[in-house]
């Protein structure tokens, strides 16, 4: 008897194996396409902290859910937040007073390792290239295909792989996007971010006593402080830690290599221990004092780019729109782009690829560019930095109701918008 052949699977080259690009895989695999992922780091991370502490907003929740194979593992594994609080701090008086207040939030607080933890283990370990380095990629003459050359790390070999389409989920620092786009340059945003996750089960108790005492609310609530020209945000995180990041107006720092991360002395661990004893209440300058190894990242955007697809090439999450992080975005569009994407080459199916992704980038790029916008705003008003359009910098000692409402969640725009896509998602979940 003739069996009729099974047609072969798309195949999809996904370059980045962070959340962004795992995601991509996830969503992609459940479209029925076959996936390769390039990775330059040795291996899946365990408990690096880059990233730190992350938020779900209640659709990338759906998603993330969706993809496991125990939904119920995503709340083994975070913490809800239900009330995010901002307060204004005077560093001189050491006194802080609440300035906005949003109840009924459904954010998740997770460890950025544990989330990408829970996305790897639903994944074909055999599909992550770890250890290699993207190069370069190429169409094809007749467009029908995509060759990415990629570098193994530990024997130098040089491999080709070819595919059908190219995800560039590679960061804020794409290699991809430079491909396409050589001339394009980030903008720095005139701040930094020290960030630290403070290990409480390893822990003085006066430090956690003092904090939980400043912050009654920490277990479910989001806070962030607001001082002259700085903020700092705070929150509890699963197993016993709180994560902190604040952010310092700098000049930008010199980068080496790929990465915003900026190299950390003891010289700059000590100021930054004695700038915040002047500018936070002690009982949140002690728990910063007592953090092990804290981390700097330089914090850019960009202005949203006209296109996020080419031929046969993508860009999702940070690669397709480098956000600053203060409204919560940076993760949950890279999963949310995933999953449009996804849901986008199901649709459409692989003979009408183009289809498929210029239906991906008409749901998604006029969300994420007014994401991009507003987080960039509100980043400048709370670091006490100019705006445009407006005639002083904020400052929380005298702010005004209509300020204090704009820093608000609630204002992120589109925030509660489902694409219809996306509807057997909920219908499933």
């Amino acid at each position: 008897m003739n069996m009729k052949k099974q047609k072969q699977k798309p195949k999809a080259i996904v370059v980045g194996g962070s959340i962004a690009g795992e995601s991509c895989a996830k969503a992609l695999i459940s479209a029925g396409w076959d996936v390769v992922v390039i990775e330059k780091t040795r291996g899946p991370p365990t408990q690096n902290p880059t990233g730190a502490g992350l938020g779900l907003d209640p659709l990338a929740q759906k998603i993330v859910q969706s993809w496991l194979h125990e939904p119920e593992l995503l709340y083994n594994n975070t913490l809800p937040v239900t009330i995010t609080e901002y307060l204004a701090t005077d560093g001189e008086k050491k006194i802080s007073w609440v300035i906005g207040r949003e109840e009924g939030a459904k954010f998740l607080n997770a460890y950025w390792a544990d989330l990408h933890g829970l996305i790897y283990n639903t994944l074909p370990p055999e599909i992550f290239l770890w250890g290699h380095q993207y190069l370069s990629f190429c169409i094809s003459e007749d467009k029908l295909t995509v060759k990415v050359r990629a570098k193994d790390l530990q024997t130098a070999e040089i491999i080709e792989i070819v595919g059908d389409l190219l995800v560039g989920a590679d960061g804020i620092l794409s290699s991809i996007g430079r491909s396409i786009l050589p001339d394009f340059k980030l903008r720095y945003t005139g701040y930094c971010a020290w960030r630290g996750v403070f290990n409480f089960s390893e822990n003085d108790s006066e430090t956690i006593l003092g904090i939980r005492k400043s912050y009654p609310d920490i277990g479910k609530c989001l806070y962030t402080n607001i001082g002259s020209g700085s903020h700092i945000i705070v929150t509890e995180l699963k197993k016993e830690k709180f994560n902190w990041v604040w952010y310092v107006n700098q000049p930008e720092p010199e980068l080496k290599g790929n990465t915003t991360s900026v190299k950390v002395s003891s010289d700059m661990i000590e100021e930054l221990h004695q700038r915040a004893e002047q500018v936070w209440l002690p009982e949140l300058s002690r728990m910063i004092k007592e953090t092990k190894d804290p981390f700097l990242n330089a914090i850019y955007d960009c202005d949203p780019l006209e296109k996020i697809i080419w031929d046969r090439v993508v860009l999702t999450g940070d690669a397709a729109h480098p956000t600053t992080p203060h409204s919560a975005r940076s993760t949950n569009m890279a999963i949310i782009d995933a999953a449009v994407l996804g849901k986008c080459l199901e649709k459409w199916g692989p003979d009408h690829l183009y289809s498929a992704l210029e239906e991906y980038q008409s749901i998604r790029k006029p969300v994420t560019s007014a994401q991009v916008l507003h987080s960039r705003r509100l980043g400048q008003m709370k670091q006490g930095l100019s705006i445009p359009g407006r005639e002083r910098p904020f400052d929380p000692k005298t702010a005004s109701l209509e300020d204090s409402e704009f820093i608000l969640n609630k204002n992120v725009p589109l925030f509660d918008v489902v694409p219809p896509i996306l509807d057997s998602i909920f219908r499933s979940a």
